[in-house]
C-alpha cells in the first residue's frame, strides 16, 4: 500500500476570495498561491503519491459546468506540472452544498473512493485543508491531518502555507 498526500484546492493551492478572484469559474482565474507548484513538486519528488479532492458546488449550483472544471483541473495540473509537481488525480464533488452525498467534505467518500482505486494506506496517508471540513474528512478516512491557516483546529499539525508545511509533512510521513 501506498501513502498519499491528499490537497484541498481553493485556499491550498489556489487563490480564493482574493483581490484577483473570488471563485474560480474559469481556467484564467486560476491564480497558484505563492509557493504552492514548488510545494507539490518538493511532495512529488519525496516520491508521494499527489491528490486533489475538493468540494465544487458550483457545478451542482449552475455557477459552471463540469467541462469547464475539468479545464480549470487541467490547467492547474500544469502549472504544478511546469515546477516538477505531479497531481495524479484530482477527485471533486460537484453536488450541491446541502445535497447530502457521501463525496462532499466533510464526509470521506472522495477519500476512501480514491484509497481504493491506488490501493492507499489512509493511516499513513495525510488530508491538508484550509476548512475544518477538510480536515473532518481526513480523520474520517483516518488520514493524519495538516491545516493550512491560523484558525483553531483539531488537525496534527497547522501551518501558513502548503509551502511552509512541507517539512512537518514529509516529517509526519516517516
Amino acid at each position: 500500500m501506498k501513502k498519499a498526500i491528499f490537497l484541498d484546492r481553493d485556499g491550498v493551492l489556489n487563490e480564493v476570495l482574493s483581490d484577483r478572484v473570488k471563485f474560480v469559474n474559469m481556467p484564467e482565474q486560476l491564480f497558484l498561491l505563492e509557493g504552492a507548484a514548488e510545494a507539490v513538486a518538493d511532495l512529488t519528488k519525496a516520491g508521494y503519491e499527489i491528490f486533489v479532492v475538493t468540494n465544487q458546488g458550483g457545478v451542482g449550483l449552475g455557477f459552471l459546468k463540469e467541462r469547464e472544471l475539468k479545464r480549470i483541473h487541467e490547467r492547474l495540473q500544469v502549472l504544478v506540472a511546469e515546477k516538477g509537481g505531479h497531481i495524479k488525480e484530482v477527485a471533486y464533488c460537484p453536488h450541491k452544498p446541502k445535497a447530502g452525498c457521501e463525496c462532499r467534505k466533510p464526509n470521506a467518500g472522495m477519500l476512501l473512493d480514491l484509497a481504493e482505486r491506488y490501493n492507499l494506506d489512509l493511516a499513513n496517508s495525510i488530508m491538508v485543508g484550509d476548512h475544518e471540513r477538510d480536515i473532518e474528512a481526513g480523520k474520517k478516512a483516518g488520514c493524519k491531518t495538516v491545516f493550512i491557516g491560523s484558525d483553531p483546529t483539531k488537525a496534527d499539525i497547522r501551518a501558513p502555507s502548503l509551502f511552509e508545511a512541507v517539512g512537518d509533512i514529509l516529517e509526519l510521513l516517516k
